[in-house]
């Protein structure tokens, strides 16, 4: 089965806590804090893997969620790192973040990986905090959380050559006999409801990937049949092959054929029509045409149009070297982005306070921010200690002015996150 889109939850995971520990050793009376840190929670890891040409095996895993890191141990021993849970994909795959509408993966060569979602920083043991002022803290941070949220994962195949065109003008039969694939081939339209690759071989040691694609009708780039489910593995094509059946046999015009192809890929987004084409007469050896061939080329005199008969093969040899020695001259790079205006505008920007503060209601104030929120999230609310730690990082980073400088007054409520303080001036 042939899958090209999941849908998928994803969840890093949490870093190991801090220990909070004393060195107790015979004949060593003041040891000092002994607390381990806590180890790194394991991150979620797509890999290309060029065996896999589907996303089939993510269709049933609504949810991925990489191991935690564990807690930190005596003897300033560390905890151990979570593993990370590394996912299989195919060439093409890319991963977008639902939240944020934005691509946060691109996988297009073999072997390359991509942080997903990474896992939580562990938290520090208490021998970490030890100062000329503290000797003895009996602080500890919690592990931050691993990322979690949605991603789309979406396959848009990576191939040299796309072959385009009406069902039933012989796309899977010119790649059965080019290369080592078996699409199903039938008398019906719309045989291949799925892409099909295969490496072909020119036999000059030149070899290339084709993919035989799902055969568009008209308005496919608005969406009808196939529509952009299709249309989407053009894209990374470097070279199209528009295959017509030049006899005509399903009772179709071969000129309107190919006026209708061309239509759907220039209505569609993505600037299909810039890509380097093939045009290729097949079915040659059916009545009427070569008739319908000389119309062709009165029309479009400028085309080099090749003659083929795939279910004997005939023509199919010279396409091969025709394609291969046109892939040897494309040079652009088909993900390079549009070309921006090198020019840089320079303005002032206040900087970052990393928190805001929000009056919602009477002597009622709510404070939020990443710098903040990652504080508190590291706080252990059992600690004396660690409040006291969290209550002066809130004044070093400047919490307390900014506070009072919105009008925050002794006795206030102060909201952060689920929890409610009381300012004391």
């Amino acid at each position: 089965m042939f899958v090209d889109r999941v849908k998928l939850n994803v969840k890093a995971g949490n870093g190991g806590n801090g220990m909070v520990s004393f060195r107790r050793e015979k004949y060593v009376p003041f040891g000092g804090p002994y607390g381990g840190d806590g180890g790194q929670g394991g991150s979620i890891i797509f890999e290309v893997d060029t065996h896999k040409s589907t996303l089939l095996d993510l269709r049933f895993q609504h949810h991925l969620k990489a191991k935690n890191g564990e807690n930190g141990k005596n003897k300033k021993m560390h905890g151990a790192d979570g593993l990370d849970l590394i996912i299989k994909v195919p060439v093409g795959t890319i991963v977008r973040r639902l939240d944020t509408d934005t691509i946060i993966a691109d996988l297009i060569t073999a072997g390359q990986q991509m942080v997903i979602a990474h896992g939580g920083k562990g938290g520090r043991g208490n021998f970490r905090f030890a100062s000329a002022k503290n000797p003895a803290p009996e602080i500890a941070e919690v592990g931050e959380l691993g990322e979690e949220f949605e991603i789309e994962v979406e396959l848009k195949l990576l191939a040299d050559v796309g072959l385009v065109g009406f069902p039933s003008v012989g796309k899977s039969t010119l790649l059965s006999v080019v290369s080592a694939a078996k699409p199903e081939i039938a008398e019906y339209p719309f045989t291949t409801l799925v892409p099909n690759l295969g490496v072909v071989q020119a036999g000059d040691d030149r070899s290339f990937v084709m993919a035989d694609l799902p055969g568009l009708i008209e308005n496919a780039a608005q969406g009808k049949g196939l529509g952009h489910q299709f249309l989407k593995h053009i894209e990374r094509c470097r070279l199209l092959v528009h295959m017509i059946d030049m006899s005509g046999s399903e009772g179709r015009n071969p000129l309107n054929d190919y006026e209708i192809i061309m239509n759907e890929l220039k209505e569609y987004e993505y600037r299909l029509l810039e890509r380097e084409m093939i045009v290729v007469a097949n079915k040659m050896d059916l009545d009427d045409a070569q008739e319908n061939l000389m119309r062709f080329k009165e029309a479009h005199p400028d085309l080099v149009v090749y003659e083929t008969i795939t279910l004997t093969q005939e023509g199919t040899q010279k396409l091969v070297y025709a394609i291969a020695d046109k892939l040897d001259t494309i040079e652009y790079d088909l993900f390079e982005a549009d070309p921006v205006s090198e020019s840089v505008v320079f303005k002032y920007e206040a900087p970052d306070r990393g928190f805001e503060v929000e009056k919602v209601g009477d002597h009622l104030w709510q404070l939020t921010g990443p710098k903040i929120e990652h504080e508190f999230r590291n706080l252990d609310e059992n600690s004396d200690d660690s409040i006291l730690y969290f209550a002066q990082r809130l004044k070093t980073l400047g919490v307390d002015d900014y506070l009072r400088a919105q009008g925050v007054q002794n006795g206030d409520t102060i909201i952060l996150e689920s929890v409610q303080f009381e300012f004391i001036d």
